[in-house]
């Protein structure tokens, strides 16, 4: 049986996210919208994040939740806090969440294929209040965004160092992270096999910034592009040391890391959805008197109800794959199908409450032209609906790997 119950501390931080998200996350988020640049990373906002304990953490992370005593052969709890957090936050908006400081979507790396002091290492910082700080996840290439075995970064060792070359591309919070952990290969010719996960730190020579994307939704968060140019990165920062590599364990880490990412992802776009979708209710009934025997009034009342419908079945399919995944069950399929169907219903969210307001909610004050273009890269990111879609296929019927290797068991 699911058990998605809330501890009392997780319920006070759900209280406090919700106060946080009225007053801060969606006005910085329409704020930043409006004059097209993310927050700043020196904003004041940030501080006060840190000081009431939502941000700092990896809010899908338990041990950054002074939970270290957990009977390690017990369920967490981690994946599941994850994503209700998650929904919460992208409902009020999803650009000023993952503004939010803490590791994002490079904590998910660390935990799955770092050694226990990598993991403090890179992860202890995170639990200081000085100063907000972010990590970032860098797997995207020009020629490698669904299709992520097809990486061109290399490393190459040298000595006590790898040395790295190459680009990546929509990598969020990167420009502002203390490290982002970078995908590459040691020989491309191996493909999946020579993947290798590396920690890149801020300040390391040859790691620069090279483009702000203009967006056209999401403004609340800056994503970039960045090149490693000879960039010497010590064998201690190679997640999990060399001997985790024997097999395909790099590749495998990544997958890992999306199957704990896809759920979160998934449900960012249940919270916009859940926006969206109370945006046309109120409409209507502002400006609608629907218990008069109108024919379209009723289409849309049947309309909305069968919008409510799906919001939840998209929850649902991503509450289950992050109980799994906190029941330390294999979700892979159970997160892409959550990646894949959570998506789209934002996208009809956004559209059906934009076609209910008609002529008023095209304009450009009216909230719901901010939500469909903000849903739109929900869509894209942490793999396509093809990409979703063939993993959800091969999981049903063991369809062999691109490397003609079998899929792998559940």
């Amino acid at each position: 049986m699911i058990d998605l119950s809330l501890d009392n501390a997780s319920r006070a931080q759900l209280t406090m996210l919700k106060w946080l998200g009225e007053k801060y996350l969606r006005p910085l988020g329409i704020e930043a919208d409006r004059l097209e640049r993310p927050i700043p990373p020196d904003h004041e906002f940030f501080l006060k994040v840190l000081e009431m304990g939502l941000g700092g953490r990896g809010l899908n992370d338990e041990e950054d939740n002074g939970k270290k005593s957990r009977d390690p052969d017990k369920p967490s709890s981690g994946a599941r806090r994850g994503v209700i957090f998650a929904e919460e936050a992208s409902y009020w908006d999803r650009g000023s969440a993952v503004a939010l400081p803490g590791p994002g979507l490079g904590g998910a790396p660390i935990h799955h294929m770092g050694t226990p002091e990598q993991k403090e290492r890179f992860l202890g910082p995170f639990r200081q209040k000085d100063r907000p700080r972010w990590g970032a996840f860098g797997m995207t290439e020009a020629g490698a965004g669904s299709d992520v075995a097809g990486i061109r970064t290399t490393a190459v060792k040298d000595g006590d160092h790898y040395v790295l070359n190459g680009s990546k591309t929509f990598i969020s919070n990167s420009q502002r992270a203390e490290w982002v952990v970078v995908f590459a290969t040691v020989d491309p010719s191996k493909g999946r096999d020579a993947h290798r996960a590396f920690v890149v730190e801020k300040g390391t020579p040859g790691f620069s910034i090279t483009r702000v994307e203009k967006k056209i939704g999401l403004r609340a968060y800056e994503t970039c592009s960045f090149t490693l140019d000879n960039c010497r990165i010590p064998v201690a920062n190679l997640l999990g040391g060399e001997a985790f590599y024997e097999g395909r364990a790099g590749f495998k880490g990544a997958m890992k890391s999306f199957d704990s990412t896809r759920p979160i992802v998934a449900v960012m776009s249940v919270g916009i959805a859940r926006a969206a979708w109370e945006h046309a209710r109120d409409f209507i009934r502002q400006n609608y008197v629907t218990d008069r025997p109108v024919p379209r009034y009723q289409r849309i009342l049947e309309r909305l109800a069968l919008m409510r419908m799906k919001i939840d079945h998209a929850r649902l399919l991503c509450w289950r794959a992050a109980w799994l995944a906190d029941h330390k069950k294999p979700n892979t399929l159970e997160a892409s199908i959550a990646k894949a169907y959570a998506p789209p219903v934002a996208l009809e969210a956004t559209r059906l409450g934009l076609e209910i307001m008609a002529d008023a909610g095209i304009t450009g004050d009216a909230y719901l032209d901010k939500l469909y273009r903000d849903v739109k890269v929900l869509d894209i990111v942490e793999g396509t609906q093809q990409i979703q879609r063939i993993v959800i296929a091969r999981r049903i019927v063991d369809y062999p790997g691109v490397s003609g290797e079998p899929a792998d068991k559940e």
